[in-house]
């Protein structure tokens, strides 16, 4: 992913977390790779994932670079274990694309959201090329298969069918794949 990140996606992870601020909730936060990026804007990280084997990796990375505003814990972001109105920003890197329900996950995070509170997206999906599109969804199939990777799945319109208004879609990246969405739950 690091790879794939420097040489397609560019810094949208960086971006990503330079949009939060106050209690921010990340899913599927894996090895904790956005934790160390969090500026003095944000009060507390509570990172969610299925794999306590990542969440071990992000325990060890809390505790290397002594980030004391952070929680991990394992959970499902299909169904949160937060409650109603208690967040003020969702982060989610790279995440939506692996997600078996990520129509379920946008419902749980505009539920957790406070009123005005926003989701930031760095995604990728199809690219804004026909070529490209093409060739992802020629491999799509083992990417799925192998990796539960959906290739070409766009993320807003799961935002949109859950309630969210998108404030901004931006393409980004080799081929127009990366998405960096900031969307916000309705006063």
């Amino acid at each position: 992913m690091g790879f794939f990140e420097r040489f397609v996606l560019g810094r949208a992870r960086q971006w990503a977390v330079a949009q939060a601020s106050g209690r921010v909730l990340e899913i599927a936060v894996g090895t904790g790779l956005n934790l160390p990026l969090y500026g003095p804007q944000v009060e507390k990280v509570v990172g969610i994932d299925l794999s306590e084997g990542m969440l071990g990796v992000a325990r060890r990375r809390i505790a290397q670079e002594r980030l004391d505003r952070v929680e991990v814990r394992r959970g499902d972001v299909q169904e949160l274990d937060l409650p109603d109105d208690s967040v003020d920003t969702v982060v989610s890197t790279f995440t939506f694309c692996t997600i078996p329900n990520p129509l379920e996950a946008s419902k749980q995070a505009l539920r957790v959201l406070v009123p005005g509170g926003r989701i930031v997206l760095a995604e990728h999906g199809p690219a804004t090329n026909k070529v490209g599109r093409a060739l992802m969804r020629a491999v799509e199939p083992l990417f799925v298969r192998f990796g539960a990777d959906h290739l070409t799945r766009d993320p807003a319109p799961y935002l949109e069918r859950a309630g969210f208004t998108i404030d901004t879609v931006h393409r980004s990246g080799r081929g127009g794949i990366g998405f960096r969405i900031i969307a916000h739950k309705p006063a």
